[in-house]
């Protein structure tokens, strides 16, 4: 940044010669209040540059401003600039310094490699090994190279050549049983070291150490029993010799299980590598050796049934140099042989006399080029032959890949995203651990239950009209049913009326049959009384049900399930019968005291008394007997409409609103008194939904984090 100057004293200037200082201070005073060119270049910043100055402040801001300004080739200048004009603009180093397109093209390169890189070793971490599984998975999405080859094809000593370290355990039989992610990273520097996902901030810069710990925690996974393992083993190397680029090595294709191996491990490692290589993203290196027949490569073979077209196989030819004299690889180097839509590449790897004898990589790389230009029938092809021209033909296609496949994984990322967090919220938080943290869970699930349960009966969700559909329909009708004829038949009356009088017939109106005329009438009422509360409650009791199966958090712990529900149920059959006791109270109150408005207001008749000097069965007479019945019907109808209007609300009152006000707080106060072991036990949570739901926190951390990856990198440029 530039530095204003013009508070510093020459005494202290410290580039240049004392001479080169005067000339400078002098330059100064005789320069005009304009902006001026830079007198004086340094490829050094000066740190202490100062002008004697006794001006007034007010001279001093009134006269030219040095300031530093940077120079693109030339260093540090130093100038004036007038404080009445703006100062001229100054240069971007970065922008103004001509830009290498291979370095930004190399750059960018990097950041898509190492952005897959990173999103790999998420999904190792997390546990998205891109098996088959009921979760989403971001690794079959992520473009990657396998490497695939039979037992003793050279694998392992093409992608020894490609570090240009000796990694790798070696041993008979089938020495690679987890996938090994292998990812090179270039870097500045001349140290070379290594680090492995499961062994965070160790280096490893002794790759003999390596092998040992891949072969370690091979057996941790497996075993050593020799069986295999998909998860695979992520390993990342630093060195400046490498090129960016991320392969996985997969177990060896084999045709008979060794002793110490199951019958099945010749399927089961052809299933594992099909795994790998059968998904569109998967770039295949199919490793076959020239000394034996391509048409017998267990490679190209497995290649060829996932890829039938070659567009997405690379053929690497190994042992070419241990070929039979008088036979070459041409044919199949060119494509004449077996076409791919990719380049053939040929290697020379090291022998085993090599690798006892500890030849390095330098040397047998050195090596491996003069073969290739020295060999009569290759030398035309020397330019695209070797392990390191296969492994920078392999960097530039997985960049290409990368690059092709990024709009679709951010859109896929997006989502699962969505997905992942609405399966989450349907599978609700986990369990809190201490007794506080679970009372008050199972606290706020009861209140979801309850506020889901007020809303179906205030008409929010359905099913609270069903409580109306009684009163206005349920309970009349069964009051209408109910056959007051029979009981009003001329018969019945002069029964009532007759054994109501006793010994001593009644003086003027039959004021006991009266009574007991009503009362024979009322009492039928409470059926249908009765009938109404249990339908109300039978109502309730559904809606606890539905409230239940709608309170998802429910869902989570079965036995807090059970026991809200029950307690639900017990609440409401309390009320049930509070309700049928104000209700029938109700009925015998109008059967214990008659209206006696409605009688005096009934027209007097001479004639209801009859006559005295008559029998007593002749004064009930059939005229006398009807009007008796119906004076009987027209009250008790009366009293039905009175009925009908106030049992739905004494229903209301003591059903349906304390349902609303104190469904639970039974249940609330024995909880309050439980203690820890109890409480989980109400919290014994599905072990399937837990898994659910940490399987699914985990992917869904997993996205995220690719999704903040991918932000990352700046893809314009």
């Amino acid at each position: 940044r530039s530095t204003p100057l013009s508070k510093i004293t020459s005494s202290n200037l410290t580039n240049g010669p004392s001479d080169k200082k005067r000339l400078f201070t002098q330059r100064v005073a005789k320069q005009p209040s304009t902006t001026a060119t830079p007198r004086f270049f340094s490829t050094k910043k000066p740190s202490k540059i100062q002008i004697n100055s006794a001006q007034t402040p007010a001279q001093q801001q009134s006269r030219p401003q040095l300031e530093l300004r940077p120079t693109p080739g030339r260093g540090w200048a130093v100038g004036l600039t007038s404080p009445l004009l703006p100062a001229p603009p100054r240069p971007d180093l970065a922008s103004a310094a001509p830009r290498d397109p291979a370095r930004s093209r190399a750059a960018a390169m990097d950041n898509l490699i190492t952005l897959v890189n990173k999103l790999q070793q998420a999904c190792t971490a997390l546990g998205d090994h891109g098996q088959e599984s009921a979760l989403p998975t971001l690794w079959d999405s992520l473009p990657s190279i396998a490497v695939v080859g039979g037992q003793s094809s050279g694998k392992s000593s093409v992608l020894e050549s490609v570090v240009g370290k000796d990694f790798l355990p070696r041993g008979s039989g089938i020495v690679t049983r987890r996938p090994l992610v292998l990812q090179l990273h270039r870097i500045d520097g001349k140290t070379e070291y290594a680090e492995f996902m499961h062994l965070p901030r160790k280096r490893f810069t002794d790759f003999a150490a390596v092998r040992q710990e891949i072969a370690d925690e091979t057996d941790r996974e497996t075993g050593r029993s020799k069986a295999i393992s998909p998860i695979p083993i992520h390993l990342s190397i630093y060195s400046p010799y490498v090129v960016n680029l991320t392969l996985v090595d997969l177990p060896g294709l084999t045709k008979v299980a060794v002793e110490g191996q199951p019958d099945s491990i010749v399927q089961d490692i052809e299933n594992m590598v099909r795994a790998f290589i059968e998904k569109p993203n998967c770039i295949i290196l199919a490793v076959s050796p020239a000394n034996q027949d391509l048409a017998t490569s267990d490679a190209i073979k497995i290649s060829k049934e996932v890829d039938p077209k070659g567009e997405r196989t690379f053929g690497v030819l190994t042992k070419i140099d241990l070929m039979d004299k008088g036979t070459d690889a041409v044919d199949i180097l060119e494509g004449r042989a077996y076409r791919l839509q990719q380049p053939w590449v040929g290697v020379v790897n090291r022998s085993q006399q090599d690798i006892n004898k500890n030849v390095d990589m330098i040397a047998a790389r050195r090596r491996e080029r003069e073969y290739f230009a020295n060999t009569p029938e290759y030398k035309h092809l020397a330019s695209r032959m070797g392990s390191e021209y296969l492994a920078k033909m392999l960097s530039k296609h997985l960049e290409q890949v990368i690059k092709s496949r990024i709009p679709g994984l951010q859109s896929l990322i997006t989502k699962t995203i969505g997905e992942l967090e609405t399966e989450l919220k349907r599978l609700g938080k986990p369990i809190a651990n201490d007794a506080g943290g679970k009372l008050y869970t199972i606290m706020e699930i009861c209140r979801m239950f309850d506020g889901i349960y007020k809303e179906h009966l205030d008409g929010i969700r359905p099913g609270g009209e069903k409580v109306y559909h009684v009163f206005d329909n349920q309970f009349p009708m069964a009051i209408k049913r109910l056959q007051f004829d029979k009981q009003l038949s001329m018969e019945n009356v002069k029964k009532l009326i007759t054994e109501a009088d006793g010994y001593q017939p009644h003086l003027i109106a039959p004021e006991q049959g009266y009574r007991r005329l009503i009362e024979s009438c009322l009492i039928s009422i409470r059926g249908p009384a009765e009938a109404a509360v249990d339908a109300v409650h039978s109502i309730l009791k559904e809606l606890v049900r539905k409230a239940i199966n709608e309170t998802h958090e429910l869902k989570q712990f079965p036995t807090l399930r059970v026991e809200v529900s029950n307690a639900a149920f017990e609440s409401l059959d309390r009320m049930r019968d509070e309700s049928k006791k104000n209700t029938l109270k109700l009925v015998d109150m109008e059967c214990s005291y008659l209206t006696v408005d409605f009688f005096r207001k009934l027209p007097q008749d001479v004639e209801k008394g009859g006559n005295p000097s008559h029998s007593i069965f002749d004064r009930y007479n059939d005229s006398y007997l009807r009007r008796i019945g119906q004076t009987v019907l027209s009250y008790v109808n009366m009293v039905c409409s009175t009925l009908r209007n106030s049992i739905p609300k004494s229903i209301v009152y003591c059903q349906v609103r304390e349902a609303k006000r104190s469904l639970l707080d039974h249940f609330f106060t024995e909880l309050g008194a439980r203690e820890m072991k109890q409480l989980s036990k109400l919290l014994d949570e599905d072990p399937a939904v837990m898994e659910r739901r940490s399987n699914l926190a985990k992917r869904l951390e997993l996205y995220r984090s690719a999704q903040a990856e991918i932000d990352a990198v700046a893809w314009s440029k």
